[in-house]
């Protein structure tokens, strides 16, 4: 009796765990390199023919928040991403009372969607981030499916587009490229860096790339 006891109550344990992780079923697919988002908010987004898609995936973020993933990269036939698209739709659980909210120093509009804009260089080595974030669990995702950055410096490009009022759910696409191929670093565009002076005409030029393979339709 006790250890029928012991696993009713590992049952119950797992079925309470398996709610707090599961994500609810995706409103979201795909057709070619077209993501079709039914809500939250409706709108298809999509990516020019270098791309292809490269597989998506739903968790739980930081324990208040749900996410969904997807991905559409331009990678070699090593593997190796020299370009990609990562979409994230993500909201907070009802269970708390959280909201969005970003310093903005630039917005884009696309589609008829205001996105706020802002633009990072890093290496990744050196700044990984948190072991649970979202960035990581896009490495993650893409290691398992065989593809890696073609290199620990990136720059990439973060547009948000905050969904309603309360702004508790928002769309956020990332594009991301190599920094292999133009010579620089993360550190030559930081302060004090020897491109620092060119920092934000490297960015509005790789605006305009995200922007060239990105339409938005709803």
């Amino acid at each position: 009796m006790r250890t029928l006891a012991i696993l009713s109550l590992l049952l119950i344990f797992s079925a309470i765990l398996a709610a707090q992780t599961t994500p609810d079923k995706s409103f979201r697919t795909v057709k070619g390199r077209t993501l079709i988002s039914k809500e939250l908010p409706p709108v298809n987004l999509k990516f020019g023919k270098d791309f292809k898609y490269a597989g998506g995936h739903q968790f739980i973020l930081y324990g208040v928040a749900r996410a969904e993933q997807h991905f559409f990269i331009d990678a070699g036939k090593d593997g190796l991403v020299k370009r990609m698209y990562w979409v994230q739709f993500e909201g907070y659980l009802p269970d708390n009372t959280h909201a969005y909210d970003y310093r903005v120093t630039k917005s884009v509009d696309i589609g008829g969607l205001n996105f706020i804009a802002d633009a990072y260089a890093r290496n990744i080595r050196a700044n990984p981030g948190r072991l649970d974030s979202d960035g990581a669990a896009t490495r993650n995702f893409l290691a398992q499916r065989g593809y890696r950055l073609g290199s620990d410096e990136i720059i990439f490009q973060r547009l948000v587009h905050l969904i309603g009022a309360d702004k508790r759910n928002e769309l956020m696409i990332i594009y991301l490229e190599d920094m292999s191929a133009s010579g620089l670093t993360s550190a030559d565009l930081a302060d004090g860096g020897k491109a620092a002076g060119k920092r934000n005409e490297t960015f509005d030029a790789m605006l305009g790339r995200a922007l060239k393979d990105l339409k938005i339709t709803r």
